[in-house]
């Protein structure tokens, strides 16, 4: 018994020297922007049980990231790298609206924000990096002022660094605005409303650029380059603040055991495949199925020929050296000027573009490049049909509801694949709302419908989020809807060759203008532009080196900005302008005057006018907080049957005067008072025994009313919660006698 109580004081001075070294242990390091905002970056603190855990913190927003590797090594092809951002509504004073009060599967932000992180960091790890890591971001308090996002991948930043977990960071992270031509850095929520562009950019040490993501209101070519080449500088007290971090508060790396290569099976590779892989790569005759089964073919062939000479050797590393191999080989191709299907570098491929495919829809749009195919169909509905976004997602996007979405879907059959069909993916999600961003200026914000744009990948060979571009922007102007001008998307690419021992020494390079599907999967950078002939609406960069010098991202918008003029000049030959003669299958919208009796018989208690011509017409009707009545209807036909029935509601609805005085026939006695209408046809109304007399009435009958009687009583206009008129008899008694208005056909 003493032992154990021996036992546990000491467990609990164990624990009070731990709480005691608290403070002790935690590190922050400040960065200081040059508008004078500043990110305090933290450890030390939480979750110590994670190879390493930061806090990021910008005014009252703070996001802690958790970094943990597994021990044990994978045999997975790709960099096992998990990233998972969490905003739950505790951080901004929330309970989850949903059934069970907490949250659920993530949202389109929170997976948006999750590749924003991944797509910063992923390029970093060694391509031999094997050992499973997860990333979890959790936003620990949401202010209305600061985006949490920013905060994610510089506290994710922090954390890999930290940690023993092998990385080549830092890299540091900011947000570009940019209004009236001055460069705001990290801006307000309320400053980004004014700001027409939101970028975000991400680099590395000695001003080399890893991730571009960004938005705008068609800006040119000069803009973007001067908020890139400022968002880096700015970066780069981000990667300070970590590095002076990293040197009181980090660990040792761990030592990466690099896989070992058998030089005598690289040279039997070598010498086996490459030839052969050279005729396959510079046949132009070959598309995407081909070309794929022609290297299978060769790569079949040798592994069984090499395993056959080296027994020993393990067939997955003769695989990976054949792999490395046949990149090789098409990378110097490339710097050979020859790409696979005969292209130059600045050459398009073939497009061909085609609308109004179907009669039934709204819109519809097919655009071929190369062998990637879309689909594009508008479907236009009313405002009531708009995306209410959940109260979590308005405080940190600041919107309310869309009127306009985007919905890109990459099926199976688009590779030539078996897969699942149903809900869409990370991926799928990410074009997607890439896509809607570069739609989304030329669209006028007072566009009377709900628009929901598909776009539906038929075939992929390279840049379908930028093919969704240029369908949706088609199938938008044979919708009618009058966007501001057409928008098209190009995929820029990138080869580059490094000094062997200087990785940071770019000795050359190749853009590619148009990338297909093996271009990016061989190459080395995805940059998707998209915008109209006056500048960009989208821009979205995504590397797998660790890194390039802005001279580079700068030629390859001016690339960019050439071939988007190419495509708009073909897609100009399809359609110029959004089309201005009706179709008869568009919707139609008309916006009517209506007075307040009759607005309330549409609209009052039950509102059972308008839910009729919901049901039986289709006819959608809202009202603004003008009180502007406005119909939805699927066809002029609808809108024109709907427009009678409101007339002749209006006629049986005559228009009540505040405080005038009518002649009212009673119906029916109740024990609270009679019923009674004020003109024909009219629902009853009840008028209590309260306002009756001037004394105190128990029951009509002790007036000595009775059924068809007609009686006068002031109309005092509709209670504002229920909806119900408002009539008194008994403020007409006195001695003056009023005068009658009767509201009777006859009259």
């Amino acid at each position: 018994m003493f032992r154990k109580r021996n036992l546990l004081s000491l467990k609990f001075r164990n624990c009070l020297n731990f709480f005691q070294n608290f403070s002790e242990d935690a590190a922050t390091v400040e960065t200081k922007f040059n508008n004078g905002r500043n990110m305090l970056l933290s450890t030390g603190k939480y979750a110590r049980f994670a190879n390493a855990s930061t806090i990021c913190e910008m005014g009252d927003t703070s996001v802690m990231v958790t970094a943990v590797s597994s021990k044990q090594k994978t045999t997975n092809s790709f960099t096992p790298l998990t990233i998972d951002y969490r905003l739950k509504s505790a951080a901004a004073g929330r309970i989850p609206t949903n059934y069970f009060r907490r949250e659920l599967g993530s949202s389109e932000k929170e997976i948006l924000t999750a590749r924003l992180v991944d797509r910063s960091i992923r390029p970093l790890f060694s391509s031999d990096f094997k050992y499973e890591t997860q990333i979890v971001c959790s936003v620990l308090a949401m202010d209305s002022i600061f985006l949490p996002d920013i905060l994610a991948i510089n506290a994710a930043s922090t954390a890999l660094s930290l940690s023993d977990i092998p990385w080549n960071g830092p890299i540091g992270a900011v947000r570009v605005g940019l209004c009236d031509d001055e460069v705001l850095i990290n801006p307000s929520r309320r400053e980004l409303q004014s700001s027409i562009l939101d970028l975000v950019v991400t680099a590395t040490k000695q001003n080399l650029v890893i991730m571009l993501e960004g938005k705008g209101d068609v800006v040119s070519i000069n803009d973007m380059a001067k908020a890139i080449r400022v968002g880096v500088q700015q970066a780069q007290l981000v990667i300070t603040s970590i590095e002076n971090l990293q040197k009181t508060a980090g660990k040792p790396k761990q030592v990466e055991d690099l896989p070992e290569i058998n030089e005598a099976v690289l040279e039997a590779v070598t010498s086996m495949s490459e030839m052969r892989l050279r005729e396959v790569f510079q046949d132009e005759t070959h598309d995407k199925t081909s070309r794929d089964v022609a290297v299978n073919q060769i790569k079949s062939d040798v592994l069984n020929r090499v395993w056959s000479n080296f027994p020993n050797e393990d067939p997955i590393k003769i695989g990976n050296v054949f792999g490395k191999v046949c990149k090789q080989t098409f990378r110097n191709a490339i710097f050979e000027g020859k790409r696979c299907d005969g292209r130059s570098v600045d050459d398009l491929r073939k497009i061909s573009c085609q609308i109004d495919l179907h009669k039934p829809l709204h819109g519809s749009a097919l655009f071929q490049r190369g062998q990637t195919q879309v689909l594009c169909t508008v479907a236009l509905d009313s405002l009531e049909s708009a995306l209410k976004l959940d109260s979590l997602t308005s405080i940190d996007t600041g919107v309310k509801s869309k009127n306009f979405m985007l919905h890109y879907e990459f099926p199976p059959y688009a590779t030539g694949e078996i897969g699942r069909v149903g809900s869409v993916g990370r991926r799928e999600i990410g074009h997607g709302a890439l896509a809607e961003k570069a739609l989304v200026p030329v669209i006028p914000s007072d566009f009377p419908f709900t628009i929901r744009l598909t776009s539906e990948v038929l075939e992929s060979n390279g840049s379908s989020s930028m093919a969704s571009v240029c369908g949706g922007s088609l199938a938008l102007m044979d919708s009618g809807v009058p966007v501001s001008g057409a928008v098209a998307g190009v995929a820029v690419g990138l080869v580059t060759k490094y000094d062997i021992d200087d990785f940071k020494q770019l000795l050359d390079y190749r853009l590619l203008t148009d990338i297909s599907g093996i271009e990016d999967y061989m190459g080395d950078m995805d940059m998707k532009v998209a915008g109209t002939k006056q500048g960009f609406t989208a821009i979205q960069l995504d590397l797998k080196i660790p890194g390039i010098p802005l001279k580079v991202v700068v030629e390859a918008l001016q690339k960019g900005t050439q071939a988007k003029s190419k495509v708009l000049e073909i897609m100009n030959q399809c359609i110029r302008e959004y089309r201005k003669v009706r179709k008869q299958s568009w919707p139609v919208t008309e916006k009517i005057e209506l007075g307040l009796t009759q607005r309330s018989a549409l609209f009052g208690h039950g509102g059972i006018n308008a839910k009729k011509l919901h049901v039986e017409i289709g006819v959608h009707i809202t009202q603004d907080e003008n009180s502007c009545i406005t119909l939805f209807a699927p066809s002029q036909t609808a809108l024109d049957e709907a427009k009678e029935f409101i007339s002749k509601l209006s006629e049986k609805t005559p228009d009540l005067e505040f405080g005038g005085i009518y002649n009212a026939k009673i119906v029916e006695i109740r024990d609270m008072g009679v019923m009674v209408t004020l003109y024909p046809n009219m629902p009853p109304i009840l008028l209590h025994n309260s306002q009756l007399d001037q004394k105190k009435v128990a029951h009509a009958s002790a007036l000595n009313l009775e059924v068809g009687q007609e009686i006068q009583v002031k109309y005092f206009g509709r209670d504002p919660v229920t909806g119900f008129m408002r009539i008194s008899r008994k403020v007409l008694q006195g001695p003056t006698a009023p005068f009658i208005k009767n509201l009777d056909k006859t009259s």
